[in-house]
């Protein structure tokens, strides 16, 4: 059986997001979502929040797992048993900043990353603008699950 485990920081999970869910429940046997805290990014939900959006985002996927975790990437690769730790590229410039974090947790912990590419129609997608677009009264609905629409509409009103 193979475990993957997908982290990131969700704040919120959109489609993009949803996409390499999807994909990765259907190459692999089990797939661990993680919320994470990033430090290098300003959140507007805290970790229980982005559990529950993912949890209720990924229902429909009998393979899916989903937990939040406080930590380096590696630690919970290991208490999990991952055999694999997944990313999700939406352009070169993604791929240069996860190459070196791939080869970090490699020389770290020995566990590969493996690099899903999202489809064009959803590559534009970033937590950072859907955040921002919703605080200028932006319509979030076809870039977001609606359970998430729904708690960025009240976060934001």
């Amino acid at each position: 059986m193979t475990r993957v485990l997908y982290p990131g920081s969700f704040d919120p999970v959109h489609n993009g997001h949803l996409e390499i869910i999807e994909t990765a429940a259907k190459l692999f046997d089990e797939v661990v979502v993680a919320t994470m805290v990033n430090t290098a990014k300003d959140g507007v939900f805290d970790l229980d929040e982005r559990e529950a959006m993912l949890q209720e985002a990924t229902e429909h996927l009998r393979n899916v797992t989903v937990r939040m975790f406080a930590g380096l990437v590696v630690d919970l690769a290991a208490e999990i048993g991952a055999d694999f730790i997944l990313k999700g590229l939406r352009a070169v410039s993604d791929f240069e900043n996860e190459l070196q974090m791939a080869q970090m947790n490699n020389a770290a912990s020995g566990i590969h990353t493996l690099f899903i590419p999202s489809a064009s129609s959803s590559s534009f997608l970033a937590s950072k603008f859907i955040r921002d677009f919703t605080r200028f009264g932006g319509d979030i609905s076809k870039m977001v699950p609606a359970s998430v629409a729904r708690r960025m509409r009240e976060r934001y009103g």
